[in-house]
């Protein structure tokens, strides 16, 4: 735990790709799984938010059971696309560490596409852990771009979901943490996070 990043990508990624999660409500949801984009319904011109940290996402949709967010996706996307956001992003809050003036932030924030939020990660039982994950959060282009450009799958993990959930609340934490996705830092995104947090 000593040598954990305070701030890293822990995520489930291939070499040209990389899994992000959401949750939606099933009108949304079940149409973007089966077909492998979203529908309609799903709307652009709205910020969108993606996590790579599967039990962040399990923290913030209560394992898919809380209201509006019954239906949880898997959205493997272009890690082409992911590192353009980063490199096309502000910090969603203001930092003195990164930014000499609050004005300074505050235009970029406005001119920005995307933008970056550290929050703590969770453990199993989504108490929090004393390093933080990213969230992403898309906006105009980046937000088009996601979907029309860089979602390569879309994929309903509820059921994953409840199951890991179950298992926790037996506390057969061993089995839960097989069901995990196999989530690993990459260096070359971190190092594009770690840039936005200190440059």
């Amino acid at each position: 735990m000593r040598d954990t990043p305070q701030r890293a990508i822990r995520d489930l990624h291939t070499d040209s790709t990389i899994t992000v999660y959401q949750a939606y409500r099933p009108e949304i949801g079940l149409p973007a799984a089966r077909d492998g984009r979203f529908p309609a319904a799903w709307k652009r011109e709205r910020m969108t938010w993606i996590k790579p940290s599967f039990l962040w996402m399990m923290y913030r949709c209560g394992w898919g059971l809380k209201a509006g967010q019954e239906t949880v996706l898997a959205v493997e996307i272009t890690r082409e696309g992911f590192d353009w956001a980063l490199r096309n992003s502000c910090l969603s809050h203001y930092d003195r560490q990164t930014h000499t003036h609050r004005a300074e932030w505050q235009r970029e924030l406005k001119q920005s596409l995307a933008r970056v939020q550290w929050d703590p990660e969770r453990d199993p039982h989504l108490q929090p852990l004393p390093y933080r994950s990213l969230q992403l959060g898309l906006a105009g282009e980046a937000s088009r771009r996601y979907t029309d450009e860089w979602t390569v799958s879309i994929r309903d993990i509820t059921a994953l979901a409840h199951q890991v959930h179950a298992l926790v609340k037996d506390d057969e934490l061993d089995a839960a943490a097989e069901m995990l996705p196999a989530e690993r830092s990459s260096r070359a995104l971190a190092f594009n996070a770690a840039y936005r947090e200190t440059r």
